[in-house]
């Protein structure tokens, strides 16, 4: 089960899978939206409001909030606080049976 968050208007942006959370005013976060326009991995969940925060995920996914960044930032430390409830436990992928291992690949690997 993943820990999930509100960006805004009901929107919720899985927690593991946040890389970064940064302000919209800076040129670079200018490109980078527009560049995450351009190739179509732009999300854009501010309902026609202003963009507060542009939320980049690991898939290289951009999220445009329109919650401030320091909202964001006090949502994540209240659920990073939260303790896992037995329900989150069950849920969580299981590592496949008989499968190989990190370490196993990492043994057999030779290193060039």
């Amino acid at each position: 089960m993943y820990r999930l968050i509100n960006a805004g208007f009901g929107n919720m942006v899985a927690l593991g899978a946040i890389v970064a959370v940064i302000s919209p005013n800076s040129a670079p976060a200018k490109r980078l939206k527009d560049e995450a326009r351009d190739s179509g991995r732009l999300v854009d969940i501010t309902q026609g409001r202003r963009t507060r925060s542009i939320i980049i995920t690991a898939a290289n996914q951009v999220f445009l909030s329109s919650v401030q960044v320091e909202t964001l930032a006090g949502r994540f430390q209240l659920e990073a606080e939260r303790p896992l409830e037995l329900a989150d436990v069950d849920a969580a992928p299981k590592p496949p049976k008989g499968g190989a291992s990190a370490a196993g690949i990492l043994k057999t690997t030779p290193i060039l």
